[in-house]
């Protein structure tokens, strides 16, 4: 059955990839909304979809088609828009009687989830978060080797390198994106999959240690319940591995485990029509899902400084 959707932060940088997933499970973008009005994106997939450039009238056309009856009514409302916005923007989702589907971090600040937990039993809707690598096949594999190697030993930890580094220009820190009241700090903005991912094979956070958290790059340590991270995000282009300069990729994404690497540069194309399939279909991950990772991020941002040791990420040691 087609279902209606609604967007806000149409001209976004994720916002084609929730685009391409409603037009290609084969349901309809209504209405669109952003500040800024270069969405030529809509042309290729929508180009019958409304759109605003201000919220409070995208917020009125939501409540007319809610009023004009169930053909009309958004059933979901996808969130694109920068960090500090999300918590609102779901808040505005249920009360127009749609459920959000709403990009990473669905907050910045853990106490409001338990503010959009309360919305969804008032309104009966639900609010649900992108959390994509959980859909990657190669991590799903890698989930279940690892929970089959835990049953035969249990008592064994697995020693994690986990390494990020994607190339942002200048433009990053005069943006949203560099203002940690507004994206959360770089740990929150292009960190949150990575952190759930591993909260979600390893489990739990036993202690952590954070060495070094500056504007283009932060790492430290984390002992989970069945694994001890060390971890480095970085949007620096010089720490990216010469190898992948040479082959002119601009990001580079690998988790190391014991002697084994595990390289997930690939295979992020199609994950956000696999995120929306998986909602339609009744799966979908919601608030609880997206709250160690939120609470994990928290505590980096505001964790006292350790001092880098050899038990650090080796790109720091070089530091």
């Amino acid at each position: 059955m087609n279902k209606n959707f609604a967007m806000l932060g149409a001209s976004g940088f994720v916002a084609p990839r929730h685009m391409k997933a409603i037009h290609t499970l084969g349901h309809t973008l209504k209405a669109a909304c952003d500040p800024y009005d270069g969405v030529g994106i809509l042309d290729r997939y929508f180009p019958q979809c409304r759109f605003f450039t201000e919220v409070e009238r995208f917020d009125r056309y939501l409540e007319r088609c809610r009023r004009q009856g169930e053909a009309d009514t958004i059933d979901y409302l996808s969130i694109c828009s920068p960090n500090y916005l999300h918590d609102a923007h779901c808040r505005l989702a249920i009360r127009s009687g749609a459920a959000a589907i709403c990009e990473k971090p669905l907050v910045i600040s853990p106490w409001n989830l338990d503010q959009l937990s309360a919305l969804e039993e008032e309104h009966h809707q639900k609010i649900y978060t992108v959390l994509q690598l959980r859909l990657h096949e190669s991590v799903r594999a890698l989930k279940e080797q690892l929970a089959q190697q835990q049953r035969e030993t249990p008592n064994e930890r697995t020693q994690i390198e986990l390494t990020y580094i994607t190339r942002r220009g200048q433009w990053y820190h005069q943006s949203w994106k560099g203002s940690p009241n507004k994206s959360g700090t770089l740990a929150m903005n292009i960190g949150i999959h990575f952190f759930d991912m591993l909260l979600w094979m390893f489990g739990q956070v036993r202690s952590q240690r954070v060495h070094i958290r500056e504007d283009n790059k932060v790492g430290g340590v984390l002992e989970l319940e069945n694994a001890d991270v060390r971890w480095l995000l970085s949007i620096d282009a010089n720490d990216l591995p010469s190898q992948s300069v040479e082959q002119g990729n601009h990001a580079y994404r690998a988790l190391h485990m014991g002697e084994r690497s595990f390289d997930f540069s690939t295979g992020f194309d199609d994950l956000h029509t696999k995120v929306y399939d998986d909602i339609l279909q009744g799966g979908g991950y919601g608030i609880e899902d997206a709250r160690p990772a939120v609470e994990l991020v928290h505590q980096i941002r505001h964790k006292v400084l350790s001092p880098i040791d050899e038990e650090a990420h080796p790109m720091l040691l070089s530091l």
